[in-house]
């Protein structure tokens, strides 16, 4: 039997979420927080909008999910990401002990992988590389109508 819901279809939500930062002049950073095979919690970078540089997409779905869980920890919930997490970003998701980490592009000049590789929770499991090419797409894009 198929399941529709897998890894490519949480990370065509979180794409949904980086096209809306786009779309209001966000860099395009979506993410979706998924428990019991639910999402639970949504969101895309809003630094700009609300004038906080730490409104990234992953903090505000973590902060969201916690909300609906009532719980601090996100214990065997699942993050996904269109890019590389940044150092702050990597810090709070070891902080709420997401279960699983999924992002689509690598960020190579602000990811975690090259500060902090060790920022998530030692049990988290990282996967890497989900529509890729989507996800890097949207950032080049939008960074290219910037210039």
């Amino acid at each position: 039997m198929i399941n529709p819901f897998n890894d490519e279809y949480f990370m065509k939500q979180a794409l949904i979420e980086a096209r809306a930062a786009a779309a209001e002049g966000e860099v395009p950073v979506g993410a979706v927080i998924v428990c019991n095979n639910q999402i639970i919690a949504r969101a895309h970078n809003q630094t700009e909008r609300l004038n906080d540089p730490t409104a990234h997409a992953e903090m505000l779905a973590i902060t969201a999910a916690v909300g609906v869980l009532g719980a601090k920890y996100l214990t065997g919930c699942s993050l996904y990401v269109t890019v590389e997490p940044c150092v702050m970003c990597a810090g709070a998701i070891g902080w709420a002990q997401l279960s699983t980490i999924v992002y689509g592009a690598t960020d190579e000049k602000r990811g975690f992988r090259q500060y902090a590789p060790k920022a998530f929770h030692p049990k988290a499991i990282v996967k890497t590389g989900i529509l890729e090419k989507e996800c890097a797409e949207e950032m080049k894009r939008f960074f290219q109508q910037k210039r």
